[in-house]
């Protein structure tokens, strides 16, 4: 079977955009994962909808990825195919005040594309970790803005083969949320409205969220960015640094002392270790809750296989709980 499905791989791409058993915790921002059976990393739309079909006929699960910043692998790895729509697949184009990037395109780029050419909007955008079909797809956004408030049409590939131009308006987008997993749809780019700014004010505006991540956030640490979604009418890491929690562990994966909405890979984080985490973090925060009963639910998407969590490694507590 490898051999077959290498031979008819190589009918779509070039030997060196192939990857066997290729190392996940190589292509996530947790630095965490096991292998893949197969990863490839194709540059145009036409080869992208050649290996959706290619999975399908062999029934072999496919996963698409972008670069990795919002996932947590499992420690087993990934059966089948893993897709990622990542810097081969990350044109960028600027027409007047609109920009079309391909999904494989990192926000950071789409953002300094837009200083470049004086469009303002995208601040907000310019530190997400992620890249465009990641960010359409689950809607990021940071510092009061998000994707659909800049967002007017998106290009997907239907699950039928279609290629096909949407109004964002059809995305439904809200908090966190697109129908386009739902539809199975895959985001191959998007259309972008800004407008015209002035590249001081828009640097400014810039270099002020760059120094709020710096000094907030655990940048210098593996992280998937923010691990859980905001719960209505309070915030993440609140919930957490109140319960207690702050660098709490199990094992290398870590609640960040910096902000508690972070969990980080301290060093050699296995998946097992920030999933058994993920839950005790909920677990507590539920019961701390009272008649509230706060179910924090994780932005983190978890894929691959994972080791039993049971037993659990309970969570160890530093002591540093100060504000």
């Amino acid at each position: 079977m490898k051999e077959n499905f290498y031979e008819e791989l190589t009918r779509i791409l070039t030997p060196e955009q192939i990857y066997q058993n290729e190392p996940m915790k190589n292509h996530t921002t947790f630095r965490i994962g096991g292998p893949a059976d197969w990863f490839v990393t194709p540059s145009t739309k036409e080869e992208i909808e050649k290996l959706m079909k290619l999975g399908t006929s062999c029934s072999m699960e496919v996963h698409l990825v972008g670069n990795g910043s919002n996932l947590l692998v499992g420690d087993l790895g990934i059966r089948g195919l893993v897709i990622q729509i990542g810097r081969a697949f990350s044109e960028i184009q600027v027409q007047e005040d609109r920009i079309y990037a391909q999904a494989g395109a990192s926000l950071a780029r789409i953002a300094s594309q837009a200083y470049e050419n004086s469009l303002a909007g995208f601040e907000f955008a310019g530190g997400i970790p992620g890249t465009l079909g990641g960010a359409v797809t689950m809607n990021a956004g940071a510092y009061g803005g998000e994707m659909k408030d800049v967002l007017t049409s998106v290009e997907i590939l239907q699950p039928d083969g279609r290629i096909e131009e949407i109004p964002a308006k059809e995305l439904n987008l809200s908090y966190r949320y697109s129908r386009v997993p739902e539809e199975g749809w895959i985001v191959l780019g998007a259309w972008i409205q800004l407008k015209k700014g002035e590249k001081t004010d828009i640097k400014a505006q810039m270099d002020e969220y760059s120094l709020a991540r710096r000094t907030k956030q655990p940048l210098e640490y593996p992280s998937a960015g923010s691990t859980f979604k905001r719960p209505e009418g309070y915030f993440a890491g609140k919930l957490i640094q109140d319960s207690g929690l702050r660098g709490a562990r199990v094992g290398d994966a870590m609640v960040s002392e910096k902000h508690c909405g972070f969990l980080i890979n301290a060093g050699e984080a296995t998946a097992r270790q920030m999933q058994s985490l993920i839950c005790q973090v909920q677990k507590k925060i539920f019961l701390d809750s009272g008649d509230a009963k706060i179910k924090l639910q994780t932005e983190v998407k978890m894929i691959g296989e994972f080791l039993p969590l049971e037993p659990m490694e309970p969570m160890r507590l530093t002591g540093k709980d100060e504000a």
